[in-house]
């Protein structure tokens, strides 16, 4: 399977870095493309695993947002507001010609995709949430803000692997090797020769700890297949949540992780075997 990079320029002329997988003949990929989503400050490079498992016969597509990873950064923090990277996400399917997805959206990618079903519906044609609900749990939002604003200013990838598994909750990465390929998704290094965060720790200030009601784009999704993957360690789609949702979806399949936390990283057997059962599903 071969990696495309694609540099876009979004509506306001900010570089934006796409990855791509797909087979070079466009003949093999007859399938529904899928749109993978990252979390709040993971690049599409967190995707490239799963490209490997659930990419035959498909595209897929994994965007990093404005302030991330290999797309450009900005001196207006709201530049880096849902609003406006749900505006680069549709400006990507549009400039890369998916006129219907699959989305996959891991945390933040999640709410992203409630809100390509609310604002582009026909675009939509099912939905992978990873770890993510209308409710966000407050100690989890609470890492996650503390996590953002940190450069730790690290000397080298090895002290990387060892801040991330100090840090992090429970994870399913098997090994160093995937340790290290998560620091190295995670902190580059810059000019000083310390490794920094691959994204502008001003994104933390985004982390709103005021509640809001997300439920009415949970329920634009109705009219999309739907599978939930759950870490059952997670801090942030907590048991209530899972519940509710089950309620007003009474459909959509739940994949839970025992002992995992936030997030999947979706190429466990057990999630891979509900990923594909379930994109085969839709098309």
């Amino acid at each position: 399977m071969d990696e495309l990079i694609h540099r876009l320029s979004a509506w306001d002329g900010l570089p934006l870095h796409v990855r791509e997988w797909s087979h070079g003949d466009e003949r093999s990929n007859t399938r529904l493309p899928l749109l993978c989503l990252p979390g709040l400050v993971r690049t599409g490079g967190d995707f490239a695993a799963l490209a490997r498992h659930v990419g035959r016969r498909r595209r897929v597509v994994a965007p990093d947002y404005a302030g991330r990873g290999g797309s450009g950064w900005s001196s207006d923090i709201a530049r880096y507001a849902p609003a406006a990277c749900l505006r680069d996400v549709m400006d990507v399917c549009t400039a890369l010609d998916l006129p219907h997805v699959i989305a996959i959206g891991t945390s933040f990618g999640g709410l992203l995709a409630m809100g390509l079903a609310a604002a582009r519906p026909l675009l939509l044609r099912g939905a992978v949430l990873n770890d993510v609900g209308p409710d966000i749990g407050d100690g989890g939002a609470d890492f996650v803000r503390r996590f953002i604003a940190d450069d730790p200013a690290l000397p080298d990838l090895d002290a990387c692997v060892a801040h991330l598994r100090a840090h992090l909750p429970p994870l399913s990465l098997d090994g160093a090797e995937a340790w290290r390929a998560m620091a190295a998704l995670t902190y580059e290094p810059g000019a000083d020769g310390r490794y920094h965060p691959n994204w502008d720790t001003s994104i933390a200030r985004l982390v709103d700890d005021r509640p809001r009601d997300l439920w009415p784009l949970f329920g634009a999704l109705s009219h999309v297949k739907l599978l939930l993957v759950r870490g059952n360690a997670s801090d942030i789609l907590l048991p209530a949540t899972v519940a509710r949702m089950a309620r007003e979806r009474p459909d959509m399949e739940v994949v839970s992780m025992p002992g995992i936390g936030h997030a999947p990283t979706l190429v466990e057997p057990t999630v891979l075997a509900a990923l594909h059962a379930f994109l085969d599903s839709v098309g």
